[in-house]
C-alpha cells in the first residue's frame, strides 16, 4: 500500500523556524499534489500549503510569506519551512497527497500520521 512519514515537528520558540518532511512510499505509481494541514486544539483541520505537480502553490492567508513549501518529485517528498513562527501556529501538522497506486484506483488522498509543532517561549 502507501504511507505517508512525517519528520521534524518540536518546539520552537517564537520568531523561530522550523523544517518539517514528508515521504511517501509504496505502490505508487504517480503523485498529483502533495501538501501540509494543521489541527490545533479545539479546531477544525485547515490546509497549511499544498504543491502540484506542476508546480502550482496554494498558501493559507495566515502563513504567506513565512512558510515554503517545496516537493522532489524523483524522492516523493514533500518539505514545509516555516520561519517566523508564531504562538497561533501550534498545532499537529498532517502530511496529505493525492496518489494514483498501482494497486488502486481513482487515485485517493493519503495522511500521515501527524507531527506536533508548538511555539512557545
Amino acid at each position: 500500500q502507501v504511507q505517508l512519514v512525517e519528520s521534524g515537528g518540536g518546539l520552537v520558540q517564537p520568531g523561530g523556524s522550523l523544517r518539517l518532511s514528508c515521504a511517501a512510499s509504496g505502490s505508487i505509481f504517480s503523485i498529483n499534489y502533495m501538501g501540509w494541514y494543521r489541527q490545533a486544539p479545539g479546531k477544525q483541520r485547515e490546509l497549511v500549503a499544498v504543491l502540484t505537480s506542476g508546480g502550482s502553490t496554494n498558501y493559507a492567508d495566515s502563513v504567506k510569506g513565512r512558510f515554503t513549501i517545496s516537493r522532489d518529485n524523483a524522492k516523493n517528498t514533500v518539505t514545509l519551512q516555516m520561519n517566523s513562527l508564531k504562538p497561533e501556529d501550534t498545532a499537529v501538522y498532517y502530511c496529505n497527497a493525492n496518489i494514483k497506486s498501482y494497486l488502486a484506483y481513482p487515485p485517493r488522498d493519503y495522511w500521515g500520521q501527524g507531527t506536533q509543532v508548538t511555539v512557545s517561549s
